[in-house]
């Protein structure tokens, strides 16, 4: 997914809009404790999900690193690139020459704040260089060349940022929305190379960098849109190609939800569980739960029942998150409304974040804040994260 300057996304997760039972009252947060580690108090995100050794991410732009770095650092303890890491970002004019501005500034920043790093993404249809997709189609660059040049973008970008990537979406969107589910056949890199390309891509992200979790990542896997279609695809999917051999070491589900869709928590939860049984770890990716808006820039919702059913998805979300041990980790899809994906790109939409368009925070904040508060002694052992890999 993109941030801002957005190009496609398919259709997104969905939710539903309840008719109450949640209150828009601020949670109480405990007191902080010292700590030398930006936000490691539990009164904020990151804090609160160490309680339970559940890091709590955001997806950053420059903008959010730049203006809000106490946000950005200090209430999360795991940060994607919102489109720093793409290949059309890192390789942008022609093959060979690269900036890696925004790369190296997430993940410097990440190493100021103590924060992991998830990279995001190496084989994705969308946000690919023009120079790339145009010389393929033009027939300027061969098959066996664009292999070669898929090879080189995995090592290069690995091999700068070996050692410092904690999660990286290998794969990002292959299958359909169809019912049943499968990998796309139109999707730019199965028409050009074949569905054998998403495994080699796994096989060389592993080689470029052995200790990095390889994830494959899309939306509506967990039951989103009220099927479990696609969830049934992926899942039989990624058994077959670890059954074969090949480094899959997780799934991400984006986790997009619209409040004027169905969401049933239980399904979602139900999913999770059956990722985890099948022994992958588990990332939710992208969350943000989006509702219809007066205009692109207020993004005050049109319906006041929406007000009640945002917070609440979220938190049925990360409710089932905690209640899977194998969920490794919990991230939004950009913390304010400010310079949220979703109005760009979903016409009429917005209020999809947990900050609002002028940085505070909404009850959506502060009620994953609570379930974080809430779960720590009770929720499930998880395995502790690594302490930083930037």
């Amino acid at each position: 997914m993109e941030r801002r300057s957005v190009l496609t996304m398919g259709a997104a997760g969905a939710a539903a809009l309840l008719t109450g039972g949640v209150s828009l009252a601020a949670a109480p947060a405990f007191a902080s404790t010292p700590s030398s580690r930006p936000g490691s108090a539990p009164d904020t995100l990151r804090g609160a999900g160490a309680l339970i050794n559940l890091p709590i991410g955001s997806a950053l732009t420059p903008q959010d690193i730049e203006q809000w770095p106490s946000i950005s650092g200090g209430q999360f303890s795991v940060v994607t690139g919102a489109n720093a890491m793409k290949w059309q970002t890192v390789e942008p004019n022609a093959p060979g020459v690269y900036d890696w501005t925004d790369a190296d500034q997430l993940v410097a920043f990440a190493k100021q704040n103590g924060q992991l790093v998830r990279g995001h993404t190496l084989l994705w249809h969308n946000q690919l260089p023009n120079w790339l997709v145009n010389g393929f189609d033009a027939g300027t660059i061969s098959k066996n060349q664009l292999w070669g040049l898929l090879e080189k973008h995995i090592f290069t970008e690995l091999g700068r940022y070996r050692g410092k990537i904690w999660q990286w979406d290998v794969a990002n969107e292959f299958f359909t929305d169809a019912s049943p589910s499968g990998i796309d056949p139109t999707n730019w890199w199965i028409t050009a190379l074949g569905e054998s390309v998403i495994p080699q891509a796994f096989r060389w992200a592993h080689e470029a960098d052995p200790h990095a979790l390889l994830f494959y990542n899309d939306y509506n896997i967990t039951g989103e849109d009220g099927t479990n279609a696609k969830f049934t695809a992926v899942s039989t999917w990624v058994q077959q190609q670890r059954d074969k051999g090949v480094p899959i070491h997780g799934v991400g589900t984006q986790a997009h939800l619209d409040t004027q869709y169905g969401f049933d928590p239980q399904r979602f939860q139900s999913d999770l569980e059956s990722y985890g049984k099948l022994g992958l770890r588990i990332a939710i990716t992208e969350a943000d739960v989006r509702t219809n808006v007066n205009n692109a820039t207020d993004q005050v919702p049109t319906d006041s029942l929406a007000q009640f059913a945002q917070p609440f998805e979220y938190s049925a979300m990360l409710q089932a998150a905690i209640s899977v041990p194998e969920v490794i980790s919990f991230t939004v899809w950009g913390w304010t409304d400010y310079d949220s994906w979703v109005p760009s790109t979903f016409s009429g939409e917005g209020y999809a974040c947990i900050y609002d368009v002028n940085q505070q925070p909404k009850q959506a904040y502060y009620s994953l804040l609570k379930d974080l508060q809430l779960a720590a002694g009770t929720a499930p052992r998880r395995a502790a994260p690594p302490r930083t890999t930037a």
